[in-house]
């Protein structure tokens, strides 16, 4: 995290007027490099916080139809962009992304907004981040995960239960790191049940004038630990021995369509204490349940919240 990073910023004038994305721009300094981390919040100041975590190829655009309902109950909800992402500063090199990295930025914004007592809603690489920071710091009161797990980079079983779940993924994984045109745009809709418009469509293509602005989506799924030689192997381990032992309110809210996280809310249900006697749903959509049910999920943490 000492190294000089190189970066670029996404013009502003890329991000005006999107569909149904009305928040005012704000920013925290996370890196020693300058890199900032954009963020959006809504609601009351004083209320219970909800945190929202995106995945990837997304941005907090993702969270659009989740944010209002939060805001209108009553609760503080924030959904920053992660670094490479959204309006967030991007690294130019994909060897800037590192998994230790992006966990570092995170919790660098949890401290500088001083957050805590937090309610965290997070999916693909935003279950990654989240479940590692819930792990690792004080700072979350319940959870619930959408389409995401956090793997403890063991070799992947080859079984009827998890075939399909490999296969797509290390298909997504060559694409990223290999297809010479990357559009974020046809991922999101390659990923969501409904037909995206051609204005949603435009606001995922938004933070990406250029290739040089690529290295982010190009880095992630490279960066997922899938095997005991994996640098992050210790810090997963670790992170899973505490989460093992998590008590804690813990819900999945998986959708019926995601070809890549099928299957794992039942392995968090079995592993994670704090999901016995939770009401955990399956909602419709794809990869991108955000698009497809914003509005219920946000409705279930919502319950989640006010069981306690």
């Amino acid at each position: 995290m000492g190294q000089v990073v190189e970066f670029v910023e996404t013009p502003a004038e890329r991000f005006e007027g999107l569909r149904d994305y009305p928040w005012a721009p704000r920013y925290v300094e996370v890196d020693p490099s300058g890199m900032r981390m954009h963020y959006v919040e809504a609601g009351p100041a004083d209320g219970p916080v909800v945190l929202l975590l995106h995945g990837e190829p997304s941005w907090s655009y993702l969270y659009r139809h989740m944010i209002p309902v939060f805001a209108e109950s009553g609760h503080r909800v924030v959904a920053p962009d992660l670094i490479g992402f959204g309006r967030s500063s991007k690294p130019t090199k994909v060897t800037d992304h590192s998994y230790a990295a992006h966990v570092a930025w995170v919790r660098g914004f949890l401290e500088a907004l001083e957050l805590t007592d937090i309610t965290l809603f997070a999916q693909d690489w935003g279950s990654l981040i989240g479940l590692r920071l819930v792990a690792e710091t004080d700072r979350f009161a319940r959870v619930a995960i959408g389409n995401g797990f956090l793997p403890k980079a063991d070799k992947p079983e080859i079984s009827l239960k998890t075939i399909g779940n490999i296969a797509a993924f290390m298909g997504w994984r060559t694409f990223a790191r290999f297809t010479p045109r990357f559009v974020c745009s046809k991922v999101l809709q390659m990923g969501t049940g409904r037909t995206l418009k051609a204005d949603e469509l435009h606001a995922y293509d938004a933070p990406f004038p250029d290739r040089r602005f690529l290295a982010g989506p190009r880095a992630m799924p490279q960066l997922v630990p899938l095997t005991p030689k994996d640098p992050a192997r210790a810090d997963q381990l670790a992170a899973w021995e505490k989460l093992e032992r998590w008590d804690k309110p813990f819900l999945t809210l998986f959708s019926t369509g995601d070809p890549i996280m099928r299957g794992l809310d039942r392995v968090l249900q079995k592993a994670i204490p704090g999901t016995q006697g939770q009401p955990h749903q399956r909602v419709r959509g794809g990869h991108f349940l955000q698009e497809d049910s914003g509005p219920e999920l946000a409705a279930h943490v919502i319950q989640l919240i006010q069981r306690g």
